[in-house]
């Protein structure tokens, strides 16, 4: 059965010569694998396989076998063009970061429209918005444990959950506060926060989705993230 569905691409590994096997996030399927024959060609004319790099937004047309593990793509296209986010190296650090999370914490091989949509629309959003950025990752994963089921209501709960975790103590009182107002923000009224901040920030929020989300482990992507903002 051919079925249309949008797509955010994940990952690929190297398929015997020429071929991929891509991950990616539907619309309608939740999380897929497809198998991808000659975008390693060297005899293609077109850079198929940019298609298939981490974070691209895809309008697809595959073909689904009930009870297959690897599925085929009948068609695939860019569904929206990135216009910033390749120029941009913090943008580019932070997009190898929310890449990174979101292969470690979408397993579900189901539709959930509500948070493919705020996938898509953030990754949009990120690309597009006429706002600063420099906290968007920290926002993102903080919007995100509400889809994945486990969003504090404030940072005393994440304070409270992680008391055994955090081997310097809780963050200081305007790191608190800025966690809280992360809570309720929009990506566009972000809080201020100094690099240091910021930082200290995503290790709480780290240590708390190791909690929740089973084998989420380290993510080799902050050490970039540390860089560009320090």
């Amino acid at each position: 059965m051919l079925v249309k569905t949008r797509g955010v691409v994940l990952k690929f590994i190297k398929y015997k010569e020429t071929s991929i096997i891509v991950n990616i996030y539907t619309e309608h399927q939740g999380l897929q694998s497809y198998i991808v024959n000659s975008v390693r060609s060297s005899r293609s004319k077109s850079n198929k396989i940019a298609l298939y790099q981490p974070l691209t937004l895809l309008d697809l047309v595959v073909y689904l076998r009930e009870g297959k593990q690897i599925q085929r793509l009948s068609e695939a296209r860019c569904g929206n063009p990135y216009y910033t986010i390749p120029l941009n190296p913090k943008k580019s650090a932070v997009a190898l970061f929310m890449v990174e999370v979101l292969s470690k914490t979408l397993k579900e091989q189901s539709e959930n429209r509500e948070l493919f949509d705020f996938i898509w629309n953030s990754l949009l959003l990120f690309d597009t918005g006429e706002f600063p950025t420099d906290n968007f990752h920290l926002i993102f994963i903080i919007k995100l444990t509400r889809y994945l089921g486990f969003s504090p209501r404030n940072s005393l709960e994440i304070q409270n959950e992680l008391k055994y975790q955090l081997d310097s103590g809780w963050p200081q009182s305007r790191e608190a506060r800025i966690i809280n107002d992360m809570l309720t923000c929009q990506y566009s009224n972000a809080p201020v926060a100094t690099n240091k901040q910021r930082s200290e920030i995503l290790k709480v929020l780290l240590l708390f989705y190791r909690l929740h989300v089973e084998q989420f482990g380290t993510l080799k992507s902050v050490g970039v993230l540390n860089q560009v903002f320090r």
